[in-house]
């Protein structure tokens, strides 16, 4: 333990340092628990639609957004995400529709 001291010590050198690692165990286990599912996809388009919906379910609840929220908006606004979509990722899309109903609102 003396050898590795400083190692070992090292979270306290920086203020607000969480002492577990509970947020990338959580990640882990989603992961895991999709490669689990993946296995019962019968095509390599069905792999890769699930894949896509998994990472945005993830990144939603990783930037505090309801993922069901998320993808019925996604849903109701396809053309304008079709056009825009980095104005439609989980971190950004409800100041996106905020802008969009304050558009439609104008005269």
């Amino acid at each position: 333990m003396q050898k590795h001291w400083s190692r070992l010590t090292l979270f306290l050198r920086k203020a607000g340092v969480p002492l577990d690692n509970n947020i990338c165990e959580r990640a882990l286990k989603k992961a895991i628990l999709h490669r689990k599912n993946a296995l019962f996809y019968k095509t390599l388009n069905g792999a890769h639609v699930g894949d896509v919906f998994m990472s945005l379910i993830h990144t939603s609840e990783l930037n505090d957004i309801k993922p069901f929220d998320y993808l019925v908006a996604l849903l109701r606004h396809h053309k304008q995400v079709k056009k825009t979509p980095s104005d439609w990722m989980p971190w950004n899309y409800s100041k996106t529709l905020a802008r969009q109903g304050a558009e439609s609102e104008s005269p």
